[in-house]
């Protein structure tokens, strides 16, 4: 078998990863009090921390506190306190792995239920049919609020290094706000900041530039980056190319390639327009022609469970594999790989005919099964998918009150 898989990566910082393999992020949804980090996140990346990964990758943590996804965001801003940020990166480095946070806004994609702000490029709406009013209406980001917006990236890149992560990755997939800027779709501005593709990435590289002149020269800064929205006329594999060479000469170290959004949740292995399958790796065909021409390394992020699929990402010239769902079964699934065996469960696809169900679905399975971590169970592939949404929708609503109150207080 490839010893590859098992070799370190040296970061153009200068970090170093102890082998090829990722938690990749997931949104657990588990702020506790003040939206911050408490003892759920240490007891979840300790568990993972000890699975033989070189790289964990946290979920969103929002760079605004007012603009989150749901209600169980973590927030880190300049009022935040360091200390649960500290203790959750230790969590995740105390057995050798690398840490990194991952620093998002989501823009328009905030549901109907939120207080706070929706913002978005230009005021285009959510399309999801009978589902669109689950989403919040969007209003169009003023010059200011964009220049805000980017301050607010670095604060909280600083902040993360102060609290000891090796990095940070800078969300620019999945229909969040800097994904909105990229899209033509979405983004109809006639400003400096829509148009061409050049103008539509200005958010990306603005924020990019910002992060590297405040955090120090070692520390990792990457980006998740969509290697197509898998939206006819939207963000393509073409633009994915050329924004990843904007990127190379910023002191990126690090493309993370996945694809999708709300509208065309392709991450899961269900895009709107049907040209991926659901499978291992959804990506890597699109991920393996931009190796081809990228100069910087890429970590392949989509659906990948077994070590012969993930050694097949590394031959096709990507230097990084990345697992999320996976690692919600199995979080030491990396380790398993080292002593020659495979996961004993899997979570099963979430099929429905209702794709946006179907996605919402199969993240609740997976927060399910991280839920049943932090309290000292063993995560379970039996886990019915009506139940795992019900139980998250129970916890969104108990989640809701809190961010509510504490918003107020902070006003």
């Amino acid at each position: 078998m490839s010893t590859e898989l098992f070799s370190p990566l040296t970061l153009r910082s200068g970090g170093r990863l102890r082998n090829r393999v990722a938690k990749a992020a997931m949104e657990e949804g588990m702020a506790g009090p003040s939206q911050l980090p408490d003892e759920r996140l240490v007891s979840l990346y300790s568990r993972w921390g000890a699975g033989g990964a070189g790289l964990m990758i946290t979920g969103n943590v929002m760079v605004h506190a007012e603009a989150l996804t749901g209600p169980g965001g973590i927030v880190l801003d300049d009022r935040a306190p360091l200390d649960p940020f500290a203790r959750w990166a230790q969590a995740g480095k105390a057995d050798g792995a690398a840490m990194w946070m991952q620093v998002s806004h989501p823009g328009r994609q905030v549901q109907a239920k939120m207080p706070g702000v929706v913002w978005a490029p230009s005021p285009v709406a959510i399309e999801l049919g009978k589902h669109s009013k689950r989403f919040g209406r969007p209003v169009a980001m003023t010059k200011e609020q964009i220049g805000a917006t980017v301050g607010r990236f670095a604060t909280t890149a600083s902040l993360a290094e102060r609290a000891g992560f090796d990095g940070v990755e800078v969300h620019a997939a999945h229909g969040y706000l800097i994904s909105q800027f990229l899209s033509p779709l979405v983004n109809q501005r006639g400003d400096e900041w829509g148009g061409g593709l050049e103008n539509r990435a200005r958010l990306l590289l603005d924020v990019v530039r910002a992060i590297r002149e405040a955090v120090s020269s070692s520390f990792a800064v990457a980006v998740k980056l969509n290697s197509d929205d898998f939206q006819r006329g939207g963000f393509d594999a073409q633009d994915a190319a050329r924004v990843i060479a904007m990127l190379e000469p910023l002191g990126v170290d690090l493309v993370e390639l996945s694809g999708g959004s709300y509208e065309s949740p392709a991450m899961s292995g269900r895009p709107a327009d049907g040209r991926t399958a659901a499978r291992e790796a959804y990506f890597l065909e699109l991920a393996t022609h931009l190796a081809e021409t990228t100069p910087l390394p890429l970590m392949l992020t989509g659906g990948i469970t077994r070590r012969e699929t993930a050694e097949q990402v590394l031959a096709s010239g990507i230097a990084l594999v990345g697992m999320a769902s996976a690692m919600a079964i199995t979080p030491d699934l990396c380790s398993r790989w080292q002593e020659g065996h495979e996961a004993t469960e899997r979570l099963a696809p979430v099929t429905w005919s209702d794709k946006t169900l179907a996605s919402a679905a199969g993240m609740a399975l997976a927060r399910h099964q991280m839920r049943r971590i932090t309290r000292g169970r063993r995560p379970t592939g039996r886990t019915h998918p009506v139940y795992a949404l019900v139980c998250d929708q129970r916890a969104g609503r108990r989640a809701l009150g809190r961010y509510r109150a504490w918003l107020q207080t902070r006003a």
